[in-house]
């Protein structure tokens, strides 16, 4: 089977796994308070230029929105703001809802929100009869594939100030979007567009993990006790610093999210070549494309991949989603069978 189903199912980048068997004997103090995972936060602050963010390594990304929205919506009657296909959305079992936090979700077309959407939301959230959005939840890239500009992100950035909104930034998919021919925004620019954000890590080389950065000063206080109290701060928190100190060595980061997106476009311009349409275009290392629903039923004898929720009455839309460790061979394959 040629597997282009997700950017998370093979194990680690080869340096990422070295670096685990390298430090495996070795004894460090827990919880995330070793030196390897000082060191990565160190090169995080660097690569920012922000030497104030603070830095938190929790396992999956769904704890890590999780915990970082706790910290944004700590009044019980605060909400959050997202697109409606947003992974708070739809991947990740009611977690924000579970805790007592609504999400006022908007539809959008692409999966990209937008000043027009907030402004919305918040004329209908105008007293006390409604719960009161306090945040944005973003992600880059969204998941749609989609990349915000940095004059979006000004733009998103212009009218939470205007509202009293906090940012926060899902970057599950950070290196992909940075990587992207779209993007014209740099990891310094994050700063003073988020109020939080974070580097992900399973998706991007690591075995797990993602390493969250907290920026506006207000969201800072008790992070560690909001981590630890949701299940994050493992004792054995070394094994994410070690990780992301070998992803951030010598610009591999950066490289990995490269490499997936040159798989993507590829594979995109084989698909376009051939005729066959794209319900979004293709940005980053996922490809929505709309196939006949006869060639959609072999190829998934053929491909694992996911479909998606746009269906007509003689197409179906299938995703197609290439990783740091897709090869070309495996592209390849995937046209031939088309």
């Amino acid at each position: 089977m040629i597997f282009l189903k997700n950017d998370y199912s093979l194990g680690a980048h080869p340096a990422v796994l070295e670096a685990l068997v390298n430090t495996n004997m070795e004894l460090h103090d827990g919880y995330c308070e070793d030196e390897y995972c000082r060191k990565a936060a160190d090169k995080i602050r660097e690569m920012i230029e922000w030497p104030e963010a603070d830095v938190h390594y929790i396992p999956g990304g769904t704890l890590t929105n999780l915990t970082a929205l706790a910290a944004f919506l700590l009044r019980p009657h605060w909400s959050v703001i997202s697109a409606d296909s947003g992974h708070i959305c739809v991947h990740e079992t009611g977690a924000i809802e579970a805790t007592g936090h609504k999400i006022n979700h908007v539809k959008t077309s692409d999966g990209k929100l937008r000043p027009e959407d907030i402004e919305e939301v918040m004329i209908f959230h105008e007293d006390e009869h409604y719960v009161l959005p306090k945040a944005i939840y973003i992600s880059q890239a969204t998941e749609t594939g989609l990349v915000y500009t940095k004059e979006e992100l000004m733009a998103l950035r212009a009218c939470c100030n205007r509202h009293g909104l906090y940012i926060y930034l899902d970057g599950a998919r950070l290196p992909m979007a940075m990587a992207s021919e779209k993007n014209n925004t740099e990891f310094t620019d994050l700063p003073q567009l988020c109020d939080a954000f974070y580097f992900g890590g399973t998706k991007c080389g690591a075995m797990f993990g993602e390493a969250l950065v907290i920026i506006n000063n207000d969201l800072k206080e008790d992070m560690r006790f909001l981590v630890k109290q949701r299940g994050g701060l493992l004792a054995k928190g070394r094994l994410m610093g070690v990780q992301f100190d070998a992803l951030f060595e010598g610009g591999r980061y950066l490289d990995l999210g490269a490499h997936a997106v040159r798989m993507a476009n590829t594979l995109a311009k084989g698909i376009a070549e051939k005729g066959y349409e794209f319900y979004v275009p293709q940005e980053t290392n996922m490809a929505f494309v709309m196939f006949p629903k006869d060639l959609a039923e072999f190829l998934a004898t053929k491909v694992m991949f996911e479909t998606y929720p746009v269906v007509t009455e003689t197409h179906q839309c299938i995703r197609l989603v290439t990783s740091w460790g897709t090869t070309q061979k495996e592209i390849e394959a995937f046209l031939s069978l088309i």
